[in-house]
């Protein structure tokens, strides 16, 4: 084990053996199993904030003791899953949308929640099993945090969907793809086609059925 001088011995051990920042409560319980009550030490690592619990059983290091910054991604896929990060979220990644977000907007099987927390705010919107696992991929925030997160065409997709509903005119689709989303034309035309009617097919709607004559036009 690295040598932490002068902090609390159980933050030394769970400094030592974390992978990365974000941290479950079995991973902790591990950490601190040599103790005679874990919890009782898991409580104290919370008071002197070494640990930060962003929601029952999660956690990250307080900031005095961070070794680098917390994946917001990586937290969402824990919170609430199974999920995956999209919509405003994944689309200003992907910079698609000029907006600055600052909620973690993720989509789930489950039903949709609503979580805040010390970090801000995730929120987790409802889409059915049949077209959830289509355009999801694992990205790698850094060298040891990766999350589950919307290609580009499904963040926008789901962006349209869920956020928008149904579209009733083609020249509808096009305002708000183009002047309420501001989208450009440039990043539009980058879209994966094939994905795109992937998408379709596993579940027909308006906002994707005009996501694909757009970008065959």
């Amino acid at each position: 084990m690295k040598r932490f001088l002068g902090i609390d011995s159980g933050l030394a051990v769970l400094l030592d053996k974390a992978p990365s920042e974000e941290l479950d409560y079995g991973f902790v319980m591990e950490c601190l199993k040599a103790y005679k009550n874990p919890r009782i030490k898991l409580n104290h690592l919370l008071r002197i904030e070494a640990l930060v619990r962003v929601k029952k059983g999660i956690y990250i290091f307080g900031k005095n003791f961070a070794r680098q910054p917390y994946s917001s991604e990586v937290l969402a896929n824990m919170i609430y899953g199974p999920s995956y990060v999209s919509l405003e979220w994944a689309c200003q990644y992907y910079r698609l949308i000029p907006e600055k977000v600052t909620t973690i907007t993720s989509v789930t099987t489950q039903r949709s929640r609503k979580f805040q927390t010390p970090l801000g705010l995730f929120t987790y919107d409802h889409l059915p099993m049949q077209v959830f696992p289509i355009g999801v991929t694992l990205i790698n925030f850094s060298d040891k945090q990766q999350a589950l997160t919307a290609t580009k065409e499904k963040a926008l997709s789901d962006l349209l969907v869920i956020r928008r509903g149904c579209f009733s005119s083609k020249k509808h689709f096009k305002e708000i793809l183009f002047e309420d989303l501001r989208i450009e034309e440039e990043d539009f035309y980058s879209l994966n086609l094939d994905l795109l009617k992937m998408l379709y097919q596993a579940k027909p709607h308006t906002a994707i059925k005009y996501l694909i004559q757009c970008r065959e036009s």
